[in-house]
């Protein structure tokens, strides 16, 4: 995150004495990114955050592969996944590769009785069905259709829904997720032509602090591994901390489009980047003014990145027979562009309420088995007249 964040009670300086009222010291972790020169966060617990009990199994989550080398196009229908009550049982993964892993999940519960935390992976989690909260070491937030959630790699978590109807569509990502560098100036403060602010950004507002011995439950991932660890305390004991490494939620419906004259390319819609692949949000917006627009899409080549589009709701003026919860996925070099009859439908429409989120890869999407499941494999056909 650019910018810094405060909640509970610190100490005035880092790395100094922070007593409880009994006299006895709060313990202080750094929670820091990129060997010291990343983002960071100073929190400070009740008891010490390192207390192991048990490592109990460990079971493998990897994705199962169907293709790992192909050059077809596909849907896929993502309402099919069906629902699971376990939350971690329920993410599918559907598109992988060494930098990210695409997942569609259907939970039906809450996560009652473990906490969950992700070494390797920043989460990017967008809410399509549900409300609720996510609970977390650094604080709680409040979700809703439309949110990213972007939970940083390592902080332990559970998340709370409020029915049993939820749809959640989650980038994995071995690579920190960040702002775009280009809405930000040197200070980090986000730019006048950025389509979002700071305002918009919501940080943890509510720190649950418990001081509680037992055995406390984390499910651990590392390297496509659940590792079940058993803690002598609460992971919820932080009684305050400040920095810049946290967990926040960012409204789709908050991203304010850039339109132009003409059609505007992919990157006016960049939400996050990394430096493997990037996020960009689809959202209701007018249309190119020139008075001899296209609002359709021209055709192209993605010739560097694999394009994977989530359609999450409204019309979907470039495609035929495209529906909430459907994924398209378009290869790197492959040319694609509107369905037939997209581009005549488009002229002289003034405006869109398509409702998406897209994820351009620069390193080939593996299709899991996971994937073929819910697969139409004569996507690739649809742009025949």
């Amino acid at each position: 995150m650019p910018f810094y964040h405060k909640l509970g009670n610190i100490p005035p300086k880092r790395h100094t004495q922070f007593r409880k009222p009994d006299g006895s010291l709060y313990y202080e972790q750094l929670f820091g990114t990129i060997g010291f020169d990343g983002m960071s966060t100073n929190s400070y617990h009740e008891q010490r955050p390192t207390q192991v009990k048990e490592i109990k199994r460990q079971y493998s989550v990897a994705p199962k592969i169907a293709k790992s080398n192909h050059i077809q196009s596909y849907r896929f229908v993502g309402f099919q996944v069906k629902p699971e009550n376990d939350y971690l049982e329920s993410r599918k993964a559907v598109l992988v590769n060494s930098d990210c892993a695409i997942i569609l999940a259907a939970p039906k519960h809450s996560t009652r009785d473990y906490f969950y935390k992700n070494t390797d992976a920043d989460e990017l989690i967008f809410i399509h069905k549900g409300t609720g909260k996510l609970r977390t070491m650094l604080g709680n937030l409040d979700f809703k259709y439309g949110d990213y959630l972007l939970i940083p790699r390592g902080i332990i978590y559970k998340i709370d829904f409020d029915t049993e109807d939820n749809r959640l569509f989650i980038v994995e990502s071995r690579r920190p997720i960040y702002t775009p560098k280009r809405y930000r100036n040197w200070f980090g403060q986000l730019l006048e032509h950025a389509p979002f602010c700071e305002r918009d950004i919501r940080q943890p507002y509510e720190l649950e602090t418990y001081n509680e011995s037992g055995d406390f439950l984390i499910k651990v991932k590392k390297q496509n591994d659940i590792f079940d660890m058993v803690y002598a305390s609460h992971p919820f004991d932080v009684v305050g901390y400040d920095g810049f490494n946290y967990p926040y939620a960012f409204s789709i419906h908050d991203f304010e489009p850039i339109t132009g004259r003409i059609h505007q390319p992919p990157p006016v819609h960049q939400t996050f980047e990394t430096d493997a692949f990037v996020v960009c949000s689809f959202v209701p917006r007018l249309y190119d003014y020139h008075p001899q627009a296209i609002p359709a899409p021209y055709n192209h080549s993605n010739i560097d990145s694999d394009e994977v589009l989530y359609y999450v709701d409204g019309d979907f003026m470039s495609r035929n027979d495209i529906a909430a919860g459907h994924i398209s996925l378009h290869p790197a070099g492959i040319p694609h562009g509107p369905h037939p009859g997209a581009t005549e439908r488009s002229i002289g429409q003034t405006k869109t309420e398509e409702l998406a989120v897209m994820v351009d890869t620069f390193k080939p999407l593996q299709v899991t088995e996971e994937a073929m499941k819910i697969a139409d494999e004569k996507y690739h056909k649809s742009w025949l007249e």
